[in-house]
């Protein structure tokens, strides 16, 4: 994990504020975390990756925040209430809901099955919109706040990533939705859309990546090769999450060095 974890300005958003961030066991979602424990946060660390979050929390010991871990599945209904439930009663409050729990599979489209397609969106977007209708009602308190994890794959045809794009198409859509139903509640709604993040869900794919044509990836790569790093998405996540955000809703973010423009 890269000391970029740390806040170079020494921000203290997030003191007195407590915040879930999914797919905290690696990756984005745990650079994420780590992030807004640097500034001062109580963060709920959540994933199935148990050794992922014991290193997150282990990572944030000496963080002017602190990091709990809570082992769960976004995508099954009953664990995200009770992760609710248990934020409320140990926290008192929720502040900030931060949706960076995917997961994502490179294939032919004709070679993906109807159970790996329904796995994909079960996690991406399923479990996105649970944690959101869960927090919701929390966050109405307190007038907190949604990340949510989109990509840039849900607009520029990223091929291979049939089921992963449709899940973060839904999440573009989710997010829009949500912010506009809630505004004049005050609750903002927003994501991020990585393109080009060197994280282990990405490096996973390496195996898969090699049998598939390279050639149709030229326009989605950095014409220097550069990837970006999770904490440089962190640090935006962490950004519409404060109040350095409080006049954004509604906005899908992209961070993907250029590539897209």
């Amino acid at each position: 994990m890269s000391n970029e974890n740390k806040s170079l300005s020494g921000l203290q958003r997030f003191s007195n504020k407590s915040i879930i961030v999914t797919g905290a066991g690696s990756g984005i979602g745990q650079a994420t975390a780590l992030r807004i424990a640097s500034e001062g946060g109580a963060v709920i660390a959540v994933d199935l990756n148990e050794a992922g979050l014991q290193e997150t929390v282990s990572a944030a010991a000496d963080m002017s925040g602190s990091v709990r871990a809570y082992s769960a599945s976004v995508a099954e209904e009953e664990q995200v209430k009770a992760l609710i439930a248990d934020v409320k009663d140990k926290e008192g409050k929720l502040d900030a809901l931060i949706n960076m729990a995917g997961i994502l599979r490179a294939m032919p489209s004709t070679e993906t099955s109807l159970a790996e397609f329904q796995q994909i969106l079960n996690v991406n977007l399923i479990g996105t919109f649970l944690c959101c209708r869960e927090a919701i009602p929390a966050l109405l308190e307190t007038k907190g706040c949604i990340v949510n994890a989109a990509s840039t794959s849900a607009q520029f045809g990223h091929p291979y990533m049939a089921a992963y794009a449709a899940s973060k198409g839904g999440v573009y859509a989710l997010t829009r939705t949500l912010a506009w139903e809630y505004l004049k509640q005050g609750v903002r709604v927003n994501a991020v859309a990585p393109g080009g993040i060197l994280t282990p869900m990405v490096l996973a794919q390496g195996e898969r990546m090699a049998s598939l044509d390279m050639d149709l990836f030229t326009h989605l790569n950095r014409p220097d090769g550069q990837f970006g790093a999770p904490e440089q998405v962190a640090g935006v996540i962490a950004m519409l999450a404060s109040a350095d955000g409080a006049h954004m809703t509604g906005e899908v973010v992209k961070v993907d060095g250029g590539v897209h423009n």
